[in-house]
């Protein structure tokens, strides 16, 4: 299927809240026309080359995710804010400029994992996401995680803690809860500086 992208250095996980500046036309158009229709967009990270015209096509990441508007808001000096959440995880099977200079994808969604139950070794991580929720920034973008749901606490941790954008989009691509698990334990050992 055919998806309107909207590349960014960031990544947006699943069941993340990711607030955006909008100033340029064409994504202007891009929010006006997925308001309109309800249906969303996607995030996909801009690897290497210039999203903004320029000649060639930009090097994007292997898999994004269905970006879905829930707020939005008129900024000062015209600009527009949005909030978007982020939905399910697709492939980018390839790429093109369309004639109103968006990038238009052709994707592959992807299922939405099962709910993973977690595990007593893991609490730490609810523990930690626990205390992000009372800071004001997570407060006001308004992030709802289920605690008992696994993929829900290791995407939700990705999305708000100061990681690698590059290795971030690493782990979006991965789909055993295990895995994400073990990696996400190992970078939180790390920024402690536990071994």
């Amino acid at each position: 299927m055919q998806m309107s992208l909207f590349p960014l250095s960031a990544v947006l996980f699943p069941y993340g809240r990711m607030p955006l500046r909008i100033f340029e036309r064409r994504y202007v158009d891009l929010v006006r026309d997925s308001m309109r229709s309800g249906e969303g967009f996607g995030i996909v990270r801009l690897e290497a080359g210039a999203e903004t015209g320029g000649e060639g096509l930009p090097l994007l990441a292997p898999v994004g995710t269905v970006a879905r508007i829930v707020d939005w808001d008129q900024l000062d000096g015209g600009l527009l804010g949005i909030t978007v959440v982020g939905e399910q995880r697709f492939s980018l099977l390839g790429h093109h400029r369309a004639d109103s200079g968006l990038i238009v994808g052709e994707v592959e969604l992807l299922s939405p994992p099962s709910p993973g139950a977690m595990q007593e070794q893991w609490a730490p991580m609810v523990e930690l996401l626990t205390g992000l929720e009372a800071h004001p920034h997570v407060q006001r973008i308004g992030l709802d995680v289920d605690h008992d749901d696994a993929w829900q606490v290791a995407y939700a941790l990705l999305q708000l803690l100061p990681l690698d954008e590059g290795f971030k989009a690493l782990l979006l691509d991965i789909a055993d809860i295990d895995e994400l698990m073990s990696q996400l334990d190992e970078v939180l050992g790390d920024m402690s500086g536990e071994d």
